[in-house]
């Protein structure tokens, strides 16, 4: 699973590929910028300025998601109680040798960054951070139920090439621990990841992009459990799914990924999906990529 080979995105920022995945962490586009315009601007911050919040950051990976979150919430003096899941520490051990990663962050970040690399913990009188090193689907279990998350950061790779992190029953445990006014966040514009989350009691929405076009149309979704539409202005940059989307959510995609003991095999869990696919009377994605112009290289289903 540790078979990682570095790459220079677009932005400067450096990233890794999984060769077990066969798939990048972050768009080639730019790792830096795509954490900070899908999940840093997404979270809206601000609200936490001098307060506390609890963030769950789910696939920590190389740490792009959490360093960017500390750099900012440092700035504004918030209180933060982090907790991170992930399985391979390869990907943390690389950032820490880094220079060009780390010099992007307050210098806190990489001491914060090291005591995780060396205790799997981190806290002073502002951050309280621990990281859980495991399956994520065991590991959530060990999370206080006491603990509601304002912000769940959900950024594996895609649900076709690691569906363990995307199944129904997964996301259940997921959304079980978000308050209910937290953001669940995530990259993903699957239809069978948004219709779950909405099957789970979620409200729906999706990040938009710098510019829309046939190709890019979402930058991934945001799912609130109750969420105040007065605070939902127009500068935010997530808004309700059009109609597009919406359709997106009737069709064979939609069907969830399944893991009903939390144990499957990323191909077994596959081939159930496709089997139920199969069998299923809803509309053909093709039939939807058509009617929207769509081609088969611009949704992850």
């Amino acid at each position: 699973m540790s078979e990682l080979v570095e790459i220079l995105t677009k932005d400067g920022s450096y990233s890794l590929r999984s060769a077990f995945f066969q798939e990048n962490f972050h768009s080639l586009l730019g790792a830096l910028k795509e954490t900070k315009s899908k999940f840093t601007a997404t979270s809206n911050l601000q609200r936490f300025k001098g307060k506390s919040l609890n963030v769950l950051d789910i696939c920590f990976g190389l740490g792009y998601n959490s360093a960017s979150l500390l750099n900012e919430l440092i700035k504004q003096k918030s209180y933060l109680n982090l907790f991170a899941l992930e399985i391979d520490k390869k990907p943390l051990e690389y950032s820490l040798r880094n220079e060009s990663f780390l010099k992007l962050w307050d210098p806190k970040v990489k001491k914060i960054f090291e005591s995780l690399d060396r205790k799997d913990y981190f806290e002073d009188q502002f951050f309280k951070c621990t990281i859980l090193w495991g399956d994520a689907r065991e590991k959530i279990k060990v999370i206080p139920s006491s603990i509601k998350f304002d912000l769940i950061y959900l950024d594996g790779f895609s649900p076709q090439k690691c569906p363990q992190m995307w199944t129904i029953e997964f996301l259940s445990k997921v959304t079980e621990k978000l308050n209910p006014q937290g953001y669940l966040i995530t990259y993903s514009s699957s239809a069978a990841i948004r219709k779950t989350l909405r099957n789970l009691g979620l409200e729906i929405f999706t990040i938009k992009p710098s510019f829309k076009n046939r190709t890019f149309w979402s930058q991934g979704t945001v799912a609130v459990s109750k969420f105040d539409k007065n605070k939902l202005k127009p500068n935010f940059n997530f808004e309700k799914l059009s109609l597009m989307e919406e359709e997106h959510l009737l069709t064979k995609a939609s069907i969830p990924y399944r893991d009903q003991d939390l144990n499957s095999s990323k191909d077994d869990i596959i081939r159930r999906r496709l089997d139920e696919q199969l069998f299923s009377n809803l509309l053909s994605t093709n039939k939807w990529r058509e009617k929207w112009g769509m081609t088969k290289l611009s949704i992850k289903s």
